[in-house]
């Protein structure tokens, strides 16, 4: 269901670099990079995040244009292709993919929520990088024609090569209290921190600390309140503007699929990791064979395949249910939806955890789990998927809740 939408010259703007690109064509570049990101991985997690020359092709090949709004030289793809792109590019190295998807994904929120005004200036530049976070931190202090704001946000996924920041700073609000402001911000108004890089896993996926001093951000570049509590009810400006109906769909439960789209390309890495196991090494008891050939084998990589595949279906049926409810019109987007499609995401996490934890590693062998082993480290990132607050906190628990509270007609909890 990807959507390709009319040029625009009438506005100026220039056309995308490759005006006949087509979806098929970026998901192949995306797959054609996977191997080359198996090689890397070691050097991505050394560095903390993936090489110049990876950015530079990622660039070339379209990958940071995908859901970047045809209007300003995007590709305006969908959001469908940019979810099979994600899962390749995690597949080869889920650091790698963590990075990218995190960073790339919220061209889509910015084209969503932010008004013409904004739009023109922060997709100026073609390519669009925007790590997000849901923390609330630092200050937000009026100011003539905008907000001064100071702070600091950590867990900045992407903010090596980021072209913009997107957070929540706290603001006084009408009734004096402060409340959250989401703003945007161009890369020359924060600096990034040399803080990543000790965690457990996802060592190489750019998620350092961005830190904003005194910068003056105009009026356009914020939004009062929450991104999980923005309402798409009345329509939005992407859906004026660009008359696309992927920019009218709620950024809360496109941010939930995000996560769950990342568990399935670090559980697809693991099963070929498991698979390459299996046709390299033998069997550790009589008869001594080639594990490919073991009945036992046999039925662990069977099992964890069809958990993982079954997995994978539920995160492309969810995309679905995403876009015909754009296409369906900004009423589609109740709350109980957007909880839905969060308990979706929840499922394909857990089958793929289960997938790995209970089939793959237990059975792999002890010494494919020796530090800088393929294995090793993807089971290092996927244990730290878990820890991430929107799978551990708000999937497992908040978004269940909030589901049936909806099902059955009671208020909103996370409004307050």
């Amino acid at each position: 269901m990807s959507v390709v939408a009319a040029n625009f010259p009438e506005h100026g703007f220039p056309l995308p670099p490759e005006p006949e690109l087509t979806p098929a064509d970026v998901v192949a570049r995306a797959e054609a990079f996977a191997s080359e990101l198996v090689e890397r991985q070691a050097e991505t997690e050394n560095r903390t995040f993936y090489a110049t020359d990876t950015h530079e092709a990622f660039s070339k090949a379209g990958l940071y244009r995908i859901l970047v709004p045809r209007r300003y030289g995007g590709y305006e793809f969908g959001v469908d292709t940019f979810v099979k792109v994600a899962i390749a590019l995690t597949r080869g190295c889920p650091s790698t993919g963590w990075m990218y998807t995190l960073g790339a994904a919220h061209a889509l929120a910015v084209a969503t929520v932010f008004p013409e005004s904004a739009q023109d200036e922060l997709f100026a530049g073609g390519d669009f990088l925007a790590p997000a976070t849901i923390m609330p931190s630092g200050t937000a202090e009026r100011v003539d024609g905008g907000w001064k704001v100071n702070g600091t946000w950590g867990y900045c996924s992407g903010a090596p090569y980021a072209t913009h920041f997107v957070g929540h700073a706290l603001a006084p609000g009408a009734s004096g209290q402060l409340e959250p402001m989401l703003f945007i911000a161009p890369r020359e108004q924060w600096r990034r921190l040399d803080d990543w890089g000790q965690q457990l896993g996802l060592r190489g996926s750019g998620s350092h600390s961005i830190t904003v001093e005194d910068a003056i951000i105009p009026d356009h570049y914020t939004l009062p309140g929450h991104m999980s509590q923005y309402s798409v009810a009345d329509g939005t400006p992407g859906l004026r503007l660009h008359g696309n109906v992927e920019y009218s769909g709620g950024p809360l439960s496109f941010m939930n699929l995000e996560s769950a789209v990342l568990a399935v390309g670090i559980a697809k890495a693991a099963l070929d990791a498991f698979e390459d196991l299996m046709r390299t090494r033998t069997t550790l008891f009589p008869p001594v064979v080639t594990r490919f050939e073991d009945p036992d084998y046999q039925y662990w990589y069977g099992e964890a395949t069809g958990m993982i595949a079954t997995a994978e279906v539920g995160i492309l049926g969810a995309v679905r249910l995403w876009q015909e409810a754009c296409a369906a019109g900004p009423a589609a987007f109740t709350r109980e939806l957007e909880m839905r499609l969060a308990g979706i995401s929840r499922q394909v996490e857990q089958l793929c955890w289960r997938a790995v934890e209970g089939h793959l590693l237990p059975t792999a062998g002890s010494s494919s789990v020796r530090r800088g082993e393929r294995l090793e480290r993807i089971w290092r990132d996927m244990s730290m998927l878990h820890t991430h607050a929107g799978s551990a906190v708000f999937l497992a628990a908040k978004a269940q809740r909030e589901l049936s509270r909806a099902h059955f007609g009671l208020p909103d909890e996370l409004a307050g």
